[in-house]
């Protein structure tokens, strides 16, 4: 008994079991259910009967790979035996002659749907099967359908099949053409809420089953009760099947994900980490997939670019002026992101991809954040970025994809990408369901790449993601480049780029530490050890200097070594053996976001005066606008349209005064930004140490 007798793979993630269960065919009848549960501690899963052969005494089951039991039960194989089959239950479907009939199957929905079309043909009803799938691979059973049905329409979401567009459109050209005197729909709750909604519209009597919110079959949980008519009702001993237009779908929507977290943290255990498929990014980033189109009806235009731009929660400057390691964006809070996210737009031609340099597919993932799937959001992100945590604390969006977003246009701040990108990625990675993206089949061919910094890893990423087998080779004591010894904490923790690097090594991406390329190892080596390809990323190398008198004197140091003597090395920790100077004030020469980590840092190590010294005017500066923010609140001195043309030193060697040439701004040269001009005879000496 439960033996499994064969196992079909109808598609990815979709099987067709036929299981020995000899007394529960003979009294199968359309609609009915059983229990299925996989091992002593399995869960007990409901799933419609899609066949049933009495002669040979046994059931056909379509099951999707949804969650852990599921999970579990797809897992076995011809020849294994399922711990319980039980059943047959629930009521069976309500047969007559209604005349004209339209059976609406939606994606496994189209396995339970198979005895109610045969059994509808059989007592003399028109029936007419609507069959709906993203793709033409996610169509099943269509020839058992079209030998049950007088017609069949067959609608996909991408077109690869059949019609292009929603089951919706398949039912309402039937409903405009003829008399339509019966609908069933089976599939995902939201198609049969839609289903249920139209069909409303035109008055046409409508079941759906919702065995999808079981949990024992039995009744005696309570568990599957769902509103009715305004009446409570229990799924395993009132249904499956129910009248469309009575039930309480938003609610019932509600109570199927309230344990949707823990059975995603158990699927987690079992596996770490299942690769994505292209079936299952598609569901989650098409813009012409159902969901989507919803959203996109839900508020005006109007209404979206009405809402205020979200503002980042911080820590207070005076307190975080005092602290290294703590980070000073706080990240949204999910009811913040929901509201963000409201304000795109979803463009049909997204302007904002178009300033990202990696290509992510923006209003893909905020999307999924405006519909709470905030796990979906990340997995979007992950497709083409490998560091979206990163990414969302340090990139210039800005000056990328947000200086593209169509809100500037109409006179509105941009959506607030960045922040929705750190939201996404902090999400999945505090929900400990951390997913990998679809790695293609192993191509055999190693790839070196030198340098563990962003675009190492970022390459590394892609292209572990195409099959190859990459190793990263550092030459450092940790992996990460300049976001380990650059980039402080207290704008990008260790921690978050821990996680990113784990990521690459779950993708199956190998690091060496330690190691230089052309010292350690050569070029040639790489070559003899079977390397096909060397990507290089060692970063900008050298620090420039500006050649000017005095600059070599003690505590002048380049961001380059300032920054690594304290993110790395952690020099201003009692306890570490590299030394760092603590300078009382402080002068950082530059306008970009290495100089506002610096001047930052020092503040946080006990500059009494940190200074930002910049030959042009603050407008001209290429930092982040949100870190040149966050220096003024945390005390950081501006001194613009100044340039250094000397350093004095005391008779130690030490420097103690810098020498500016105040500037004034002439034509714009090739960066676009205005020439510094120095002003004949104005000079001026600051003290500094």
């Amino acid at each position: 008994m439960n033996k499994i007798i064969s196992k079909e793979h109808f598609s990815e993630k979709v099987f067709k079991l036929v299981i020995e269960a000899p007394l529960i065919a003979k009294s199968r009848k359309a609609g009915h259910f059983v229990i299925v549960r996989v091992g002593e501690k399995g869960e007990r899963m409901p799933l419609t009967i899609a066949e049933a052969d009495p002669v040979k005494g046994t059931i056909t089951l379509v099951v999707q790979e949804v969650g852990l039991s599921s999970t579990r039960l797809c897992e076995l194989n011809e020849g294994d035996y399922i711990t319980d089959v039980v059943g047959p239950l629930g009521k069976a479907t309500h047969i007559e002659n209604f005349g004209t009939v339209v059976c609406a199957g939606g994606g496994v929905g189209v396995a339970p749907m198979l005895p109610i079309v045969q059994a509808l043909k059989a007592a003399g009803n028109r029936v007419i099967t609507v069959l709906a799938g993203r793709s033409k691979e996610l169509i099943i059973l269509e020839k058992e359908m079209r030998e049950s049905s007088d017609e069949v329409i067959i609608m996909t979401d991408d077109g690869s099949y059949g019609k292009k567009g929603l089951v919706t459109e398949g039912i309402e050209e039937v409903i405009k053409r003829e008399k339509v005197d019966k609908c069933f729909a089976i599939g995902p709750a939201i198609m049969m809420k839609f289903v249920c909604l139209l069909t409303k519209k035109y008055e046409i009597p409508t079941d759906v089953s919702l065995n999808t919110i079981m949990v024992d079959g039995t009744g005696m949980c309570g568990a599957c009760r769902i509103t009715v008519g305004g009446k409570t009702k229990f799924v395993c001993v009132d249904g499956p099947e129910f009248d469309g237009h009575q039930v309480d779908f938003d609610e019932m929507l509600k109570r199927m994900g309230a344990f949707k977290d823990i059975e995603r943290e158990e699927i987690h255990k079992l596996d770490a980490v299942q690769p994505d498929t292209c079936e299952a990014v598609k569901a989650v980033e098409d813009r012409n997939t159902p969901w989507r189109a919803e959203l996109r009806k839900a508020m005006k235009p109007k209404e979206r670019t009405a809402i205020p731009r979200v503002k980042m929660n911080e820590l207070d400057p005076e307190y975080r002026s005092h602290s290294r390691k703590e980070e000073v964006n706080l990240g949204l809070n999910e009811e913040q992101a929901l509201t963000e996210a409201k304000r795109c737009l979803d463009c049909a031609n997204p302007s904002c991809m178009e300033g990202c340099p990696v290509g992510i597919n923006i209003p893909g993932f905020i999307k999924n954040i405006e519909r709470g799937e905030f796990l979906e959001a990340a997995r979007v992100l992950k497709q083409t970025s490998a560091l979206p945590a990163v990414c969302g604390r340090v990139c210039p969006q800005e000056k990328q994809c947000e200086s593209k977003c169509i809100h500037l246009k109409m006179g509105h701040e941009a959506v607030a990408i960045g922040y929705l990108e750190r939201f996404a990625a902090d999400y999945e990675r505090e929900s400990g369901q951390i997913s990998v993206p679809e790695i293609a089949e192993k191509n055999g061919i190693k790839v070196a790449v030198v340098g563990s910094g962003p675009a190492g890893l970022s390459f590394a990423g892609d292209m572990a993601k195409l099959g190859y087998d990459v190793t990263v080779f550092e030459a450092l004591h940790e992996i990460g480049g300049v976001l380990k010894y650059g980039i402080p904490e207290f704008r990008l923790p260790n921690k978050i780029v821990d996680v990113e690097i784990e990521n690459l090594s779950k993708m199956g991406v190998q690091f060496v530490k330690d190691c230089i390329i052309g010292k350690t190892i050569s070029v040639e080596e790489l070559e003899q050890e079977g390397y096909k390809g060397v990507f290089v990323a060692s970063g900008a190398g050298l620090p420039n200097f500006m050649n000017i008198p005095g600059e070599n004197s003690i505590n002048i140091m380049s961001s380059n070594e300032y920054l690594t003597r304290v993110n790395l090395m952690d020099a201003a920790s009692e306890d570490s053996d590299t030394p760092v100077t603590f300078g009382k004030r402080v002068a950082v020469i530059g306008g970009g976001n290495t100089a506002m980590d610096s001047v930052r840092t020092a503040r946080r190590l006990g500059a009494e005066k940190a200074m930002i010294i910049y030959r042009r005017s603050e407008a001209e500066m290429p930092a982040r606008l949100e870190e040149v923010k966050h220096a003024k609140e945390e005390g950081v001195e501006f001194l613009t349209l100044h340039n250094p043309i000397e350093y004095i030193a005391d008779e130690k060697g030490r420097v103690k005064q810098v020498v500016l040439q105040k500037m004034e701004l002439g034509e714009p040269d090739a960066s676009g930004r205005r020439s510094p001009v120095a002003i004949p005879g104005a000079v001026e000496t600051i003290d500094i140490d």
